[in-house]
């Protein structure tokens, strides 16, 4: 079932899953698959001990030679260019791992979804929504969890989103 009121750029009939193309899914293309494996594998060692023990053994290395080249330009600029170069480099593969992890989650939470008869379907692929449509989906839970102390009065029908509209539907037990 297609909501028209969330866009996406999904190929699937569901459009819940990324295109081939995107870096959050690693399609079928050799050098896709290559780089995400590898974004996966820079990525696990890069949050390891013996990651932060070689940095930091290379900073101390760095401190140490400072006397050695008299506190120069030149090496300062060895540690300046070195952590620029890695950080810069880093930024691409953790955004890769970072995706794909959410691909992941999405598919997972969309499952539980379908799953379960009285969640409302509309919610998959919500994470292709507008950050506007996020937020009246959120007020309209809002609503939904303070309809119990009778704090909050209900919009017109009218104003509501589908998935809004299946939030009040769940909250009126139909």
């Amino acid at each position: 079932m297609k909501n028209d009121n969330f866009s996406s750029s999904s190929t699937d009939e569901l459009d819940t899953v990324p295109d081939t193309s995107s870096p959050a899914y690693a399609g079928r293309h050799p050098l896709t698959r290559a780089f995400d494996k590898f974004a996966s594998l820079v990525t696990r060692w890069a949050g390891s001990p013996a990651a932060f023990c070689m940095a930091v053994l290379t900073v101390v290395a760095w401190v140490v030679t400072g006397p050695m080249f008299h506190y120069s330009d030149g090496w300062q600029l060895v540690i300046n260019t070195g952590t620029t170069v890695v950080t810069f480099l880093m930024v691409f593969l953790i955004q890769q791992s970072q995706n794909k992890d959410s691909v992941a989650l999405h598919l997972k939470l969309n499952e539980l979804l379908s799953s379960h008869r009285a969640a409302s379907n509309q919610l998959i692929g919500i994470e292709d929504a507008s950050e506007e449509e996020l937020r009246r989906l959120a007020a309209a839970y809002l609503r939904l969890s303070t309809k119990q102390t009778g704090e909050v009065a209900a919009p017109a029908p009218d104003e509501l989103s589908p998935a809004e509209t299946a939030v009040q539907r769940a909250a009126n037990g139909g």
